[in-house]
């Protein structure tokens, strides 16, 4: 299927994982002010905002689009999401994102490809161990913002499961690397 054209004056990605088939603006889009007035959605001491699949947080005087921690909640996803069943669990997909169905909303999951290591080229799942007793929202918090600082250092952003693995198999291992180093550094065993 060939993707409309984007919006004009729009920087977009064509998101077709399980042919979701839609437009979102890039990870890192800065905007002076949110597209709706949007409840707060606090989460491990960090404030975000969450509209039609996308996810912002607060940056300089204005908001970032970036994607969510694991493990945050919201109370409800668009009409248009993805549902998917993988492993017989169902998943509901957005913009690069999975969320998994629990009382009071939606929750924000690992992806259910890359855990199982079925995503092309996958070398397997890291093993995350926090041996310093940190939280498990500590622990959402440091796996996300090494996951940001991972894909800055390699160029790869394994969250994003539309591009050509192959071709990116030295950034993959680039990108495994560096958000490695960064977990340990914050005192966690990984393997």
């Amino acid at each position: 299927m060939i993707p409309p054209p984007p919006p004009s004056n729009q920087s977009r990605w064509w998101d077709r994982v399980h042919n979701h088939n839609r437009y979102y603006p890039p990870g890192g889009l800065r905007l002076r002010v949110l597209p709706a007035p949007l409840p707060v959605i606090r989460w491990s001491g960090f404030d975000y905002w969450f509209w039609s699949g996308i996810w912002y947080a607060p940056y300089d005087s204005g908001y970032v689009v970036v994607q969510p921690p694991l493990g945050v909640v919201v109370e409800a996803l668009p009409d248009f999401r993805t549902a998917v069943v993988i492993g017989g669990i169902t998943y509901f997909y957005l913009n690069g994102v999975y969320y998994r169905e629990r009382p009071g909303g939606y929750l924000v999951v690992p992806s259910p490809l890359a855990a199982a290591g079925t995503t092309s080229g996958t070398q397997g799942r890291l093993f995350v161990y926090p041996s310093q007793g940190q939280s498990a929202q500590t622990q959402a918090t440091d796996e996300y913002e090494c996951h940001v600082w991972a894909v800055g250092q390699s160029g790869f952003d394994a969250t994003t499961l539309g591009a050509a693995p192959e071709a990116d198999a030295q950034r993959r291992a680039d990108y495994v690397r560096a958000q490695t180093a960064c977990l340990e550094g914050r005192g966690y065993t990984v393997r």
